[in-house]
């Protein structure tokens, strides 16, 4: 892997699960990261980045609100790469176009448009979601492959009140046609469920699940791909890096039934009760 010595990048939403990991790693790399949280003076947010190795020497933390145009300008200027992580992850909420919907479309473009104004952004890597990718009407077998060519169908999410998968697939449509008219050379990473290990202090809604089963509640009767947290932040890396990556990646280590995560679980923790049900 090439060095990021010299190299400034910025990484949005920086103390989200994922957005750790990268800004973990980046470091490790030798970038200089500049990160945006909504709040750097809450110790509970921004702890676990201050004290990740090289941070007193290459990280920079910003405030920004994805919903305020013009508040990535100053943070993207001078970047090399910009990781925009930064999206709301719900999936109980109360008014979806407030809590999900605005933040993840308006944040998007209000981010791409700070990368349209700084002439030295060379690459944007886009964390968006497998919902974005797989919720629509084509049939699903077990022979169907899933790949990088679907779209989710937004008419189809509001259907169903997926009001998540339909932020990611409105915030990934508007901002490829973004970076189509604005000729900003974009990768988007549609990982799975994502697992691992947390670098911050609060339980984020994709790790809920396994928390769950864990507190003895039932398990759902569902399948889901899952992929590592680390293996999702390396991609990211990977992303900016390879000059030849283009498009879109699914990231999916496995596909496994819930039921499954419940006997992995078992099996690494044989003393947790973690009832079959």
């Amino acid at each position: 892997m090439r060095s990021g010595v010299g190299k400034v990048v910025c990484v949005t939403g920086a103390s989200g699960f994922i957005a750790s990991w990268i800004v973990k790693f980046l470091l490790q790399h030798g970038y200089t990261v500049r990160a945006t949280v909504r709040d750097p003076s809450n110790p509970k947010k921004v702890s676990h980045l201050a004290n990740l190795e090289g941070a007193k020497e290459r990280l920079h933390l910003f405030k920004a609100d994805l919903l305020e145009e013009g508040s990535f300008d100053s943070v993207v200027e001078g970047c090399h790469g910009v990781f925009h992580t930064a999206s709301p992850v719900r999936f109980k909420v109360n008014d979806p176009q407030a809590e999900l919907i605005d933040p993840a479309v308006k944040g998007t473009l209000n981010v791409l448009k700070s990368c349209a104004k700084s002439p030295s952004v060379d690459r944007v890597v886009l964390t968006s979601s497998m919902s974005a990718v797989a919720f629509n009407r084509r049939p699903k077998i077990p022979e169907t492959v899933i790949d990088e060519t679907w779209f989710s169908d937004p008419d189809f999410c509001r259907e169903l009140e997926l009001w998540y998968t339909l932020s990611k697939t409105l915030s990934e449509d508007a901002a490829w046609k973004f970076v189509n008219e604005n000729n900003i050379d974009m990768i988007v990473i549609n990982p799975t469920m994502v697992a691992g290990p947390l670098l911050q202090a609060e339980i984020n809604e994709s790790v809920e699940p396994i928390l769950n089963i864990i507190n003895g509640k039932p398990f759902p009767n569902k399948s889901s791909g899952w992929v590592d947290v680390k293996d999702v932040a390396n991609a990211h890396i990977l992303a900016y890096e390879i000059a030849s990556a283009t498009g879109r990646y699914c990231l999916s280590e496995r596909v496994v039934h819930y039921s499954e995560l419940v006997r992995i679980l078992r099996d690494l923790y044989p003393t947790l009760q973690i009832p079959d049900k």
